[in-house]
């Protein structure tokens, strides 16, 4: 599988990531669908301290503390539990992400986490305080880069201007192309890459997408439109390939997009995830008309 450099670090992440979060708490079975990533050329593991109270994190370390020289493994900071488990609070400062890590680096069996990303973020936060506990565990040795998982294009814009991020992780899709317009063009400009998710928008983007279909429809697609609209990719774009191929070369033919993430339940998604990545890429043709049959939407909540 090929693999594609992290913005500017020496980080080269393959073009698709495995996304840890729906693992679920079975090790046997978490070891399973590891090992299958590993064996498609899956170097790229992303994981959070939010998931599963931390047990993700075990998991994933457990899994991979054997070939821990060659994969990347990423987690997050932010999300803050409270004491009974039943629901967490946003905590951004300094001193709670310091402490965090050394959760994390426990939890994950390894000295140093190689992109330790801040799991959202608002305008109103203590940028520079944040970004300080960052640049303070990079020269520790604890982390050896930081990035930020958002889609505010106003927060993103703050964390180019005063940080050194390598990357920005965003929900994008054929579904949801917000980011074309304010967020991918600035971060590849300043030497930022894009990690994807939700590239498949919850199934939609996907040749079952009359069994996902719902009334409340997409972001601002009504169910109606995507009752047309759907149909219409896939006999344009996926008669001889699947709908989720296109949706995941579609991400990776924007120079952005350093890796595409995943989610996988079970070994057979993992390797069918990785079959799409390596199908053959969209011509310039076929991105052009995704681009004219679907929305250019842009952010309005957000910001």
């Amino acid at each position: 599988m090929k693999k594609r450099q992290l913005g500017n670090s020496d980080l080269y992440v393959s073009e698709l990531g495995l996304g840890c979060m729906s693992l679920g708490t079975d090790e046997k079975k978490a070891q399973e669908i590891i090992e299958a990533a590993l064996d498609t050329g899956i170097n790229y593991f992303d994981t959070a301290d939010l998931y599963d109270f931390g047990e993700n994190e075990r998991l994933v370390g457990q899994a991979l503390k054997n070939v821990r020289e060659n994969v990347i493994i990423a987690t997050k900071v932010g999300n803050r539990w409270n004491d009974t488990k039943d629901s967490w609070s946003w905590d951004p400062s300094k001193q709670y992400i310091k402490d965090a890590v050394k959760s994390s680096l426990h939890r994950l069996q390894t000295d140093y986490i190689d992109l330790y990303q801040l799991h959202g973020g608002t305008i109103n936060d203590a940028i520079e305080e944040t970004i300080e506990a960052f640049e303070e565990l990079k020269k520790e040795g604890l982390i050896r880069y930081y990035g930020i998982s958002s889609i505010r294009p106003n927060v993103i814009r703050e964390y180019i201007k005063k940080s050194s991020i390598a990357s920005v992780m965003m929900q994008y899709s054929i579904l949801d192309r917000r980011p074309e317009e304010e967020a991918l063009p600035v971060l590849h400009q300043n030497g930022k890459s894009v990690v994807s998710r939700g590239s498949v928008a919850k199934g939609l983007i996907s040749d079952r997408f009359s069994e996902k279909l719902s009334e409340k429809g997409f972001l601002d697609y009504s169910q109606e439109e995507l009752q047309k609209l759907l149909p219409l990719l896939k006999e344009r774009l996926a008669s001889s390939r699947s709908l989720e191929e296109v949706g995941l070369q579609y991400n990776l033919a924007n120079p952005a997009v350093a890796s595409v993430v995943t989610g996988a339940s079970s070994v057979e998604q993992v390797r069918a995830n990785a079959q799409a990545v390596l199908s053959p890429p969209l011509t310039d043709e076929e991105v052009d008309l995704i681009k004219k049959l679907t929305k250019a939407n842009l952010y309005s909540d957000h910001r």
